[in-house]
């Protein structure tokens, strides 16, 4: 599994969104989490996501990620429809699915208004796909970024994949070495794969906001980048990771800023801005740290980012795609 080029979601998929409208805000574009369109009470915030990998807490995941994307361009997620495909009419696993997806809604506060459920012949693990729906008063897109801005990372590098390695490989962990307990913890982070509290503390300032999934940190500040036109240096040494994502990371041998990154907020700033919002995280219980600023490229190919030497301009294949093959 990768990520398309720039260059062919522009040619397959973004130059074909049939009939214009007028009440559409924002469309689909590189990089942005979700559309906004007019309506007679304000604007809404619609996204879909797929969800595959993550076979121990697939419904957990899907709710947080279609959510987060809702609150990543400042909305607040109110309803969910579900898609569940089956590789076969398994009533235990719709079972641990539909109870997974009812749970974390509830916790979140969103209402899943309906969907659609049948097996399909081919697929070797269930498939969801999520569509999340939400109001807001200032959409933020990932394309505002401007120089000077500061970049800023909430929580951390790789919470969504190291919850997701601590249940769907906790054998292969145990077996290289990483205790119980920092498996346990790790285990842990599923409570912490929702954006929610830091979009609403940050969507009020922010001029750019992003939710890393496939491809990590690293590729979400890509898609920040190349989205907004601009460069962003950012230092390994600058991205938090926490260290049962270090722990469990290295004993799978992947790269921590290059995982499943849902968890983790990107968000850029005006530099005179960043104080005080980084009060209110903290205020919050929000880690947050500042990894980096915007700045202007000196010409059209020096968009995106830079790091460890190497200039990335589109999409950053996951590492952890291949622990499934």
């Amino acid at each position: 599994m990768s990520k398309l080029s720039p260059a062919d979601l522009d040619r397959y998929i973004f130059s074909r969104t049939g009939a214009a409208n007028d009440d559409l805000f924002v469309g689909a574009g590189y990089g942005e989490d979700a559309a906004a369109v007019a309506t007679d009470e304000g604007t809404m915030v619609v996204t879909t996501d797929p969800i595959s990998l993550a076979a121990k807490r697939i419904g957990t995941l899907g709710v947080a990620i279609a959510s987060n994307d809702v609150a990543a361009c400042g909305g607040i997620p109110k309803w969910l429809v579900s898609t569940i495909l089956l590789p076969e009419p398994d009533v235990d696993v719709l079972d641990d699915i539909t109870a997974q997806l009812d749970a974390e809604a509830t916790r979140l506060g969103i209402t899943i208004v309906g969907g659609h459920t049948e097996t399909v012949a081919g697929l070797s693990r269930p498939l969801l796909s999520l569509t999340c729906l939400g109001p807001t008063d200032r959409y933020v897109p990932t394309s505002g970024a401007s120089p000077g801005d500061a970049v800023i990372l909430t929580k951390g590098a790789g919470i969504e994949g190291t919850a997701v390695l601590a249940t769907d490989f906790r054998g292969d962990l145990e077996s290289a070495g990483v205790d119980v307990e920092t498996v346990d913890r790790a285990a842990g982070f599923f409570d912490d794969i929702s954006v929610l509290p830091e979009s609403a503390v940050l969507s009020s300032v922010a001029t750019a906001m992003h939710d890393p999934t496939e491809g990590g940190v690293l590729n979400g500040l890509v898609e920040l980048a190349c989205a907004s036109g601009v460069r962003i240096d950012v230092e390994r040494d600058a991205v938090p990771v926490r260290p049962e994502t270090r722990a469990v990371c290295e004993a799978m041998g992947v790269d921590p800023i290059r995982i499943l990154g849902s968890g983790a907020l990107l968000a850029t700033v005006p530099a005179d801005e960043t104080d005080s919002v980084l009060t209110a995280l903290a205020d919050e219980g929000i880690e947050a740290t500042v990894v980096a600023t915007v700045e202007s490229p000196t010409d059209d190919d020096e968009c995106g980012v830079v790091s460890d030497g190497e200039h990335y301009t589109g999409g950053v294949q996951d590492d952890m795609y291949d622990l499934w093959d």
